[in-house]
């Protein structure tokens, strides 16, 4: 019975840090949507990625009387990363640069959320790009795991 507890909750805990759902990979942040996105944009410029711009979504609803709890977006890229990806098939473009989105849950847990790599692969057959998909795969997660855990 113990063991079947141990495995149950180290299952739950692997859930709630990330969690794989219609091609996105949700990482549970330990930091407020704001702090979040600063830790991220603050990763992505030191490992040299170009941050296009940084979208305040509740800020936006805001503006026209809407109220949405803290949600925002970071647009960023690399083309030494995607233009390869792109010669694979260009239709991925539509999906990049890379998008990050941040945002508070009804129960004031703070996420992080990207496109999962292994599903743009699949969306765009890029089976030819394999060895970009990991190195990309392994990049959003570490500029996750940089950006929500202390």
């Amino acid at each position: 019975m113990r063991q079947f507890m141990l495995i149950t909750l180290s299952i739950v805990l692997t859930l709630s840090l990330a969690h794989a759902d219609d091609g996105l990979i949700n990482v549970k942040s330990a930091f407020s949507v704001k702090k979040t996105a600063d830790r991220l944009e603050k990763v992505l410029k030191e490992k040299g990625m170009t941050v296009f711009a940084r979208i305040n979504h509740s800020e936006g609803a805001k503006k026209v009387d809407i109220k949405l709890p803290a949600t925002e977006l970071l647009i960023f890229g690399n083309p030494k990363v995607g233009s390869p990806l792109m010669q694979c098939d260009r239709t991925v473009g539509i999906d990049l640069p890379q998008k990050a989105l941040i945002w508070e849950d009804a129960n004031g847990h703070v996420w992080l959320a990207y496109n999962d790599p292994q599903y743009l692969a699949k969306r765009h057959d890029l089976s030819g790009c394999m060895d970009v998909i990991k190195k990309v795969e392994k990049a959003l997660s570490s500029f996750a795991k940089a950006a929500t855990t202390h």
